[in-house]
């Protein structure tokens, strides 16, 4: 198995060109090979993995990699480089989203491996500080113990310096006004919440209007400060095709990035549609 190679610039002219061209751009989480195969086969730019994937394949909900149950960085590194590169013929790029907050790991070590099993993309949210609120005694509790989100800023300054294409991501205005200033990545997502629907979906009864509202008004700041940051959405009431193209028709970005909507949800409905019918059968007599 040799797996194919891309650089940086190879990467940003297949963006670029889509934004010229007014194509949406299209990042997919992927928490197996199968499904990374797939997903690059139907078209998607970018497969990303991280922790959170690999647990909703295994049938946990993305939350619980935000638990100390296991070691965010090594599941994403190992998986990355064993289920996901392998099944890969190089039409889409991976990146990989790390956490820069492991007191364990020096991030330019962490990339330096991404490096050498092909990867030339990376993100923040591995997790991200970004996922808790700001107002509850966890992030207080979390941040005086030095997980912060200058940590994740700072990682990817370096791999932008180091030659990745990078992208960064939050969940509220003030973080990605402090991400976008702070590094300025090639690709932004606002992150606007889990997604909702299926087994472990949580719908806190936003409409897409109002997640496409949201958007919006983090890409007017992005423009002011990062002015050559692609844009892309993701997240709560982003379930369907038709929710993704009413972004699009509401929000002034380059594109969307799903994770359960093209993962979990397709793959919950057709196994459990098919078993079913399985389920169904009957002896003739």
């Amino acid at each position: 198995m040799i797996v194919p190679r891309t650089t940086q610039e190879e990467i940003l002219v297949k963006l670029e060109t889509k934004r010229k061209r007014r194509l949406p751009i299209f990042v997919a989480s992927a928490g197996s090979g199968l499904v990374a195969r797939l997903l690059e086969k139907a078209g998607v730019d970018c497969i990303n993995t991280f922790s959170g994937a690999r647990l909703r394949a295994n049938g946990m909900g993305t939350m619980s990699m935000l638990w100390p149950i296991l070691d965010s960085n090594k599941q994403t590194l190992d998986y990355t480089e064993q289920d996901i590169m392998p099944a890969l013929k190089g039409d889409a790029f991976v990146c990989a989203c790390i956490n820069a907050n492991d007191p364990l790991r020096d991030m330019r070590s962490v990339l330096e491996r991404l490096r050498g099993m092909g990867v030339l993309s990376v993100s923040n949210i591995g997790p991200s500080i970004s996922y808790v609120d700001k107002d509850s005694n966890i992030f207080k509790v979390l941040t005086s113990a030095g997980i912060t989100l200058e940590h994740e800023i700072e990682m990817l300054q370096l791999a932008k310096e180091m030659g990745f294409v990078t992208v960064g991501l939050a969940f509220d205005e003030e973080d990605s006004r402090r991400m976008l200033a702070g590094c300025q990545p090639h690709l932004f997502c606002f992150h606007a919440g889990t997604t909702k629907g299926g087994l472990m979906g949580y719908d806190s009864g936003e409409t897409i209007e109002e997640t496409s509202k949201r958007t919006e008004a983090v890409y007017q700041e992005a423009r002011d400060l990062s002015p050559e940051t692609l844009l892309v959405a993701h997240g709560a009431s982003l379930e369907t095709p038709e929710d993704a193209q009413r972004i699009l028709d509401l929000t002034s970005g380059h594109g969307f990035w799903t994770g359960s909507s093209t993962e979990r949800l397709p793959i919950e409905q057709a196994v459990t549609a098919r078993a079913k019918e399985f389920a169904d059968l009957r002896f003739s007599v």
